[in-house]
């Protein structure tokens, strides 16, 4: 896969928040104009050595089989910082984007998109650099106001950022569990975002993509 070479990684905490800054205004949001054939799903386990596996799963659509999996191991260096994760687990996460023969036509991430307070989590910066759509499905809440969405699949509520603007969605994905935070990546918009990410739920909480990329992490530790 092409990967945009945007800014190093090895920075300070100051120069991290400034790059945030900086990138939030390339994002866009955007219609998908045609379904999806190929739907990566990238996540990321570290554990208290710092020991980290990146995966990158790429599943068809409308199937959800796997194509083809990237492991990747190796050694994160920047602190566990809250808001500032990209710094922590994409640059292992793009090592496994590199492996992949194929080329997906949008990408799930297990983290924040511009629900974030710079505009600029995980979903925002995997995007830019590979420049391709992007959804991230966090399992947590991070930044924003919401209330809690109806206990029903499906049902939803907004996440709404201080400055009043709608920032991403709180997705029931699987009756009486507990919701995904969705929001776009990069080159989608939150219909969109949440659509698919209903799309691809099946039976679980997680969207497949996702799910599946969570378990190969775990799995090769």
């Amino acid at each position: 896969m092409k990967i945009e070479r945007l800014h190093s990684w090895s920075v300070s905490v100051e120069r991290a928040l400034e790059i945030q800054r900086n990138l939030a205004g390339r994002i866009l949001q955007t219609k998908i104009l045609s379904p999806p054939r190929l739907i990566a799903g990238l996540d990321v386990s570290i554990n208290s050595k710092r020991e980290a596996v990146a995966v990158a799963v790429v599943l068809n659509y409308p199937e959800l089989k796997v194509v083809e999996s990237i492991t990747v191991k190796g050694n994160v260096d920047f602190p566990y910082l809250p808001g500032l994760l990209s710094f922590r687990e994409v640059p292992l996460t793009l090592k496994a984007c590199e492996g992949l023969k194929s080329e997906p036509d949008l990408m799930m991430v297990d983290g924040q998109g511009i629900a974030h307070p710079r505009r600029m989590g995980l979903a925002s910066h995997i995007g830019l650099f590979l420049d391709l759509p992007t959804i991230g499905c966090a399992k947590s809440h991070l930044y924003g106001k919401y209330q809690e969405p109806g206990l029903e699949c499906g049902e939803s509520s907004k996440i709404i950022g201080d400055d009043g603007e709608v920032i991403g969605a709180v997705v029931r994905t699987k009756t009486g569990v507990k919701p995904l935070f969705v929001s776009t990546g990069h080159k989608i918009d939150l219909s969109d975002s949440v659509f698919w990410v209903l799309k691809c739920c099946q039976g679980y909480r997680l969207p497949e993509p996702t799910r599946l990329a969570h378990l190969v992490s775990k799995e090769n530790f």
